[in-house]
């Protein structure tokens, strides 16, 4: 198992980068008189998964880091609502909208993950602090 140094190190941030890399390509390709309106939607809420998974990472406290990884989870869910009207508008093929909501529910199952992974890990310390006690 490799050591986590840094939050580039998370397999869920490297995820979302991929996806921030991939919803820069597809925008590129919307309505120019969009680039205000659902295209800028679109972009910020991706950027923001891997930016809240950063941050969280560099969190001390663990309800700290829980709060920004649920951020991360509710941008993701954002962008599927974007992606899903910009979809049924015509601005994304099918396949391509198809492929990029399968890599949405793959994070999505990630960060659900880390999030419980966060908080038993919380849960875990005060336990044993309980019994230091």
């Amino acid at each position: 198992m490799q050591k986590i140094k840094s939050f580039e190190d998370l397999e869920v941030w490297q995820y979302g980068k991929l996806l921030v890399v991939k919803i820069y390509k597809m925008t590129s390709h919307f309505p120019h008189d969009e680039v205000y309106g659902i295209t800028a939607q679109v972009k910020r809420a991706a950027l923001s998964i891997p930016a809240n998974i950063a941050e969280g990472f560099g969190r001390f406290h663990f309800l700290d880091k829980a709060k920004f990884y649920l951020n991360a989870r509710g941008s993701l869910y954002e962008l599927e609502s974007h992606l899903t009207i910009a979809n049924e508008l015509g601005f994304v093929k099918t396949e391509l909208y198809d492929s990029t909501t399968e890599l949405i529910k793959n994070l999505s199952l990630k960060l659900n993950r880390l999030i419980t992974a966060t908080r038993n890990l919380k849960k875990s310390m005060s336990k044993d602090t309980d019994d230091n006690d």
